[in-house]
């Protein structure tokens, strides 16, 4: 008994110093989360001004300082005068209007570049003083790497408007969220891994082992639903069917299923879309509240009881923010927040 008690308090003083030791890596991390849902923001507001096409130059280094004279502004307004979007949407625009746009856009650019830095610079840090456990460094590596792919996404993305069309590709904005969430989500379960090392399914028995899968579902369900708002932005398809919870008095719209093939109305219809969402949105919903409901008579603690009503909580009011944001027309002032992960275009 008493080498049992000796040995359970060598393991909680090791817990404490192990949880110390990474306290600085796990606030650099959650700070480098933060950015990212600072950049979601940003983003939003990029897209909803559309300003992503203001900016037709990619130039990761000279591209970091802004126009500094005249000439330059005059030369990048006339790159911008060149496209689909200009020529259809803003003909007439004033050197004053386009620089409104070109500021949320350099913004949002800047910001990734500060991402970049924040992110390497600790990194080579701690590795250098040695404070980073072998099974982290490949995936910081890896994080390095996909903040790397971001950027070359977003530009990708951001091209797809300098042709034939006047915002970006719906497509290629889905990919630059999906990898934005999958980053966030990343860099929050390696927080998670520092911070509860061992919190593994292995001591989870019954229904708290269930209530556990059920929550990844819901975290699965609710990326699908995020990735299916990226559709709902490139298509502008907030700016119809402003009504809640019917759609122009029909449970499912008219022209739900009007192109050929069917499978391209998921992507393409705009009545299609937003319905998909809202069902989306609907089925997370319920989702979370549900599982706060069935963890209520789960044998939980303080912590774990005040997770799961934050989680109802949050789902209740992004859905309302949701709601409210449609019924307004998408106004740029709510809109911006319902979003948690980036996007830009």
């Amino acid at each position: 008994m008493a080498t049992d008690l000796s040995y359970d308090r060598a393991r909680a003083a090791h817990g404490t110093t192990a949880e110390q030791g990474n306290r600085p890596l796990v606030g650099w991390l959650l700070f480098c989360a933060f950015m990212v849902f600072a950049m979601a923001v940003i983003g939003a507001i990029t897209r909803l001004t559309e300003s992503g096409l203001s900016i037709m130059e990619w130039a990761p280094l000279t591209g970091t300082l802004p126009p500094l004279s005249d000439a330059e502004w005059q030369r990048l307004f006339a790159l911008y005068k060149t496209i689909p979007q200009y020529q259809q949407l803003n003909t007439g625009m004033s050197l004053a209007e386009f620089k409104t746009i070109f500021w949320w856009e350099y913004v949002h650019r800047l910001w990734g570049r500060t991402i970049g830095l924040v992110f390497a610079l600790p990194l080579a840090w701690f590795w250098w003083r040695g404070h980073l456990a072998a099974w982290l460094k490949p995936h910081l590596l890896i994080l390095l790497g996909l903040g790397a792919l971001q950027g070359v996404m977003g530009w990708y993305m951001v091209a797809s408007g300098f042709a034939e069309r006047v915002s970006v590709s719906q497509y290629r904005l889905a990919l630059h969220l999906t990898l934005a969430i999958f980053i966030y989500g990343y860099i929050l379960w390696l927080v998670f891994r520092l911070v509860w090392p061992d919190a593994g399914e292995n001591s989870l028995r019954g229904s708290l082992f269930w209530l556990r899968r059920s929550l990844l579902g819901l975290v699965l369900l609710l990326a699908v639903t995020l990735v299916s708002g990226a559709f709902v932005a490139g298509l502008n398809a907030g700016l119809t069917y402003n009504s809640f919870p019917l759609m122009d008095g029909r449970l499912v719209p008219d022209g739900y299923g009007q192109l050929s093939p069917w499978i391209l109305n998921l992507f393409e219809t705009i009545a299609a879309v937003q319905f998909n969402h809202r069902l989306l949105a609907s089925l997370t919903l319920v989702g979370a509240l549900g599982l706060f409901l069935w963890s209520l008579h789960l044998p939980l603690g303080t912590p774990a009881r005040w997770a799961m009503a934050l989680l109802a909580l949050a789902a209740v009011g992004q859905f309302t923010l949701g709601v409210v944001t449609l019924l307004q027309m998408v106004p740029v002032s709510s809109a911006r927040f319902t979003r948690p992960v980036p996007c830009c275009c």
